[in-house]
């Protein structure tokens, strides 16, 4: 049974190419957040009748 969180799939990675990827890795699970841009809060305009909207839209459809 392997204790080890990090398999390389193919090739052989040295230990200082696993301490540059785990170093990236912990870097990005750190980051805070980014922010909401302003599409996010735009809000909805006043014409838009979201009851008349299709349930369902077919995968096909050029809608």
């Amino acid at each position: 049974m392997s204790t080890s969180h990090l398999r390389v799939e193919k090739g052989h990675a040295g230990p200082e190419e696993l301490a540059a990827v785990t170093a990236v890795l912990l870097a990005r699970a750190t980051a805070a957040p980014a922010a909401p841009g302003p599409a996010a809060d735009a809000p909805r305009p006043a014409w838009a009748r979201p009851e008349r909207a299709a349930g369902f839209l077919a995968p096909h459809s050029w809608h």
